[in-house]
């Protein structure tokens, strides 16, 4: 080592680097290994191959091999025609997405070989298109070979002028280059984030309005999407093909610049469009063969240093915007001016010294990490465009607002798609980091992968529910969307008034989602007008339920009843007067007594609910919502069999009709009735007739009596004849006709619907108070007679329910749309809710399913405690605007590396912290929440979602 000086030099060096490794690791700099190998294989791979940042660490490491395997080869192919296909061909097929032509060539292979059961896998349509994409892809390929070969071969001129093939190649690429500016800048709301785009629609609030303003702009989008996919392209490769460069055979420096060359081409056209246009420039400028830069460079190793200077100018610029931001952000804080003013001096008097740290986090890459965000800035260790280790959309922390994000995902992915091959995201960079707002939603997108025709993104929705930091700066978010799209402005140029900020609004999207209104229901549910009316309607929706479940359930058993009814008559069970129902032991009837005295006490039919019982409600609609197990205040059924302990003797044509407790008075019992053979009046009544468990009594015939004159006869028979279910040889009218005057089956109805109406209100005739609304429609029933009834028929259980459900938004909606006219309106409205609503409690998992199939409203009732009153929330599914801006990237970089320090250096999970707090410039809050976790707590995290660019 003493006798080669290099070797020398070099071990003293590293003498006093290893010294300072611990310090270099404490403060943040130093890599861990893993993020230092993934991050070479980045910077090599974009800026020495030409490629990009891959959305998975497999794939980048699987590309990184395959493109410095093309670069090796490259160098050893003898021709020089040769060389110019090899790197034009490689360079367009590994700037695709590779992935999903291996998956299209899976599937139609496996199509090929199911023959017949190829109608499990994509349809024939899809197919047609993919095939179309491949020959598009098939035809650029060729076109692009043919032209690279012959202009090489017949026009490349040793001498280089600027009247030159190549020279006038270069002034049609600066023509495009602007062009192309020019086109993109005017499909943002801003130009350079500064100006008021005169051509951008004005005062947007409305989708029909934006759509109709954008229409020549979008035009404009058609135009600027063929001549950045097809002319541009094309237009390079002819610049690159007339390269004298070419002729200079096993060359590392043309197999490596003039690999990238040809693959950025395709991978990322704009950029590399800028670059070809510099060099050309500078060379068109700068003819003289005796300057450094043209005799000993050759053209792929201009293009490769103009792209690292390009790149590394535009992030030193950004990161430098990020430490005035963080400055301005620390000086604007009034509690904490005090503290952080010397601060501020210091960068100031030592600023020479900050622009070095910025430098050099600069040519490494890395992020500038303001220490506990304040004025304090460190160079972070160097890490890929990822930022954390983990898969992409593996980890979130999963809530009940998920959901909404899972609705509205292919939406926005098919709006996204649109912004983008217009332009109005502006340059599509690996690591670029956008922020939409609607309403509460705030959804956090990043641009993972970018290649030719296709861009991969990785999208992220944060929380609903807003802390008071969440509040302050989406607060802030809203002035900023709201001062670029629902302003009028009246001069044709303005400003952007919040330039400082890290958000820079770049256009709205049209995306169909639910937007969520919050109503007020004092006056409507605690009015006595509409409660007495409430228990009228209940039973007239209870009818068209139970008439409507039998006439699709006739459907479905259709021609088992036709061979059943065949020539015979219907025998049906009725029930009649006498027998003693089964006693139950004292056990059961204390615990029952004690259930009831627990869950409904005097106090829940007052006006307000005791929220101490909240958690004892929860658990009971959990239990009723069990087939097999009963409610609080109910008793276990005893079945009448082989083993029974009773004296009811069995027999397979009557069943024992069982009680809820607490136990009956033996004076009663006469009223108790079993089951004897009955039959229909109408041939035809099997066809609605109630299922034969539901037929059973636990009413007494008195109290029966007393319910049946609350029956609406009339609305019963306008119901039936309303029916268009039935697919009979007879005429349906009068068939419809004939049902409607049996009274058999009508007295069937009349005990179901009446004993669901006893099992919904109880045994009081007194009108329902607010709280018990509420109870009921969570599921949570008062104790009757008919408890154990109903609870062990889920079925009916659930219709009874989903009847209340409706008749509460029945009695909302003629409180504010005013009352029923006839019963044809009443019919039509309950249709509606049949058929455009779910209405339901926001706990259940039927309200996401509703959500997910994108049912068009859904309603829930609910109580605030704080306020004290009722409310009802409305989701309505429609095609809104949601509103997107462009992150700062080294803004967002820099504070999740100081969030990473933080936690995992410094190890300060304080989670009142100040580097969380919210400010409105640095958006502090939202950049932690948005970060994977467990540092950050994104509710929803998209998998890698590739979208087409054409």
């Amino acid at each position: 080592m003493v006798n080669v000086p290099a070797l020398e030099q070099m071990n003293q060096i590293l003498h006093i680097l290893f010294i300072f490794l611990p310090f270099l690791w404490a403060l943040g700099t130093l890599p861990p290994p893993d993020a230092l190998f993934l991050w070479a294989m980045e910077q090599v791979l974009e800026f020495g191959l030409g490629g990009s940042s891959m959305s998975t660490h497999p794939r980048l490491l699987i590309m990184f091999i395959v493109s410095v395997g093309t670069a090796i080869t490259s160098y050893f192919i003898p021709s020089t025609v040769g060389v110019v296909l090899f790197m034009t061909g490689l360079g367009f097929l590994l700037s695709l997405n590779l992935s999903e032509m291996g998956f299209i060539f899976k599937c139609s292979i496996t199509r090929h070989r199911v023959g017949t059961k190829s109608k499990a896998l994509p349809s024939g349509s899809e197919k047609q298109l993919t095939w179309k994409e491949c020959l598009f892809y098939i035809m650029i390929l060729v076109l692009a070979l043919l032209e690279s070969i012959l202009l090489h071969h017949f026009a490349c001129c040793s001498q280089i002028s600027k009247n030159s093939p190549q020279a006038i190649v270069g002034y049609i690429l600066m023509v495009l280059l602007i062009t192309l500016w020019i086109l993109r800048e005017i499909q943002s709301v801003y130009i350079f984030g500064i100006f008021r785009n005169p051509f951008y629609p004005k005062d947007v609030q409305t989708v029909t309005l934006f759509l109709e303003k954008q229409a020549r702009l979008m035009k404009i989008g058609v135009v600027r999407r063929i001549l950045l996919n097809l002319v541009s392209p094309f237009a390079m490769i002819a610049f690159l093909s007339l390269d004298t460069s070419l002729q200079g055979l096993h060359s590392v420096s043309v197999s490596i610049g003039f690999t990238r060359a040809f693959r950025m081409v395709w991978q990322n056209t704009e950029n590399a469009l800028l670059e070809t246009v510099i060099v050309s420039a500078v060379h068109l400028l700068i003819s003289s063969t005796d300057v450094w830069w043209n005799r000993s460079l050759d053209t792929g190793i201009r293009l490769l240093l103009v792209g690292v200077i390009h790149d590394r100018l535009i992030q030193f610029i950004s990161k430098l915007q990020f430490a005035v931001t963080v400055l301005l952000a620390s000086w604007m804080e009034k509690n904490r001016r005090k503290s952080t003013t010397p601060l501020c001096i210091l960068n100031i008097v030592f600023s020479p010294f900050v622009l070095v740290f910025i430098a050099f986090s600069t040519l490494l890459s890395s992020p500038l990490l303001p220490l506990f965000t304040l004025p304090l800035f460190l160079v972070g260790f160097p890490r890929p465009t990822q930022s954390w280790p983990g898969v992409v959309g593996t980890a979130a922390c999963v809530c009940a607002d998920t959901v909404y994000y899972y609705q509205m995902v292919p939406g926005l992915t098919a709006a996204l798609q649109s912004a983008m091959v217009a332009g109005s995201l502006g340059l599509l960079l690996p690591g670029s980091h956008y922020l939409g707002r609607f309403q509460d939603r705030l959804i956090w997108i990043m641009i993972l992968e970018r290649g030719y025709t296709y861009c991969c993104i990785n999208i992220k929705g944060l929380e609903l529910q807003e802390t008071s930091c969440h509040t302050a700066e989406a607060r802030r978010v809203d002035e900023v969307f709201e001062g670029a799209f629902e302003q009028e402005y009246t001069r044709i140029c303005s400003i952007n008034e919040h330039f400082g900020n890290v958000l820079t609004p770049c256009t709205v999207l049209p995306v169909k989602l639910y937007s969520d209104a919050k109503t007020v229901l004092s006056g409507i549910i605690d009015s006595h007008d509409n409660l007495r009316e409430f228990k009228g309607d209940l039973v007239k929706v209870l009818v068209w339920i139970l008439v409507q479940y039998c006439s699709r359930r006739s459907n479905m058993q259709e021609n088992v009843h036709k061979t059943e009814n065949k020539g015979k008559a219907s025998l049906i069970i009725l029930p009649a007067l006498n027998t003693s129902p089964q006693t139950q032991s004292p056990d059961d009837t204390d615990s029952l007594n004690s259930e009831i005295s627990d869950n409904w006490s005097d106090d829940i039919f007052g006006d307000e609910p005791t929220t101490k019982k909240g958690k004892e409600e929860k658990d009971q609609l959990k239990v009723l919502q069990s087939i097999n197990l009963p409610i609080p205040g109910s008793v276990e059924s005893q079945s009448v069999d082989d083993h029974s302990t009773g004296k009811v003797p069995e027999n397979s044509l009557y069943k024992a009709v069982l009680v809820g407790y607490p136990a009956v008075d033996k004076g009663k019992q006469e009223d108790m009735v079993y089951i004897p053979l009955m039959e229909f009046n109408c041939s035809h009544s099997h066809l609605l007739s109630l299922p034969e468990e539901w037929m059973s009594n636990c009413l007494p015939n008195s109290k029966m009596r007393e319910m049946s004159s609350l029956f609406p006869e009339e609305w019963y028979q306008f119901v039936l004849r309303q029916l268009e279910c039935f697919h009979l040889e007879d005429n349906v009218p009068n068939v419809l006709e004939e049902i409607a005057k049996d009274m058999v089956l009508k007295d069937f109805y009349v005990r179901a619907v009446m004993t669901c109406y006893c099992s919904l209100f109880g045994v009081d005739s007194t009108d329902p108070s607010p709280s018990h609304i509420l109870r009921v429609y969570n599921g949570v029933l008062p104790w009757s007679v008919a408890l154990d009834w109903l609870t062990e028929k889920p079925e009916l259980f659930q219709l009874a329910l989903k009847a209340f459900r409706y008749t509460l938004k029945l009695m909302i909606d003629k409180a504010s749309l005013g009352p029923i006219e006839d019963f044809k309106e009443l019919t039509n409205c309950l249709e509606e809710y049949e058929s455009d609503w779910y209405i339901g409690v926001v706990s259940d998992e039927k309200w996401k399913e509703a959500i997910l199939q994108e049912k068009p409203c859904l309603f829930s009732l609910g109580y605030d405690p704080n306020m004290g009153v009722y409310t009802g929330r409305v989701l309505t599914l429609q095609e809104l605007l949601i509103q997107v801006g462009k992150l700062n990237t080294e803004a967002v970089r820099g504070q999740w590396a100081n969030l990473s320090w933080e936690l995992l250096y410094a190890t300060n999970d304080d989670e009142e912290r100040y580097s969380i707090q919210a400010h409105p410039l640095l958006l502090r809050n939202l950049t932690v929440q948005a970060a994977d976790p467990p540092l950050g707590y994104p509710i929803y995290s998209s998998k890698p979602i590739r979208i087409h660019l054409y």
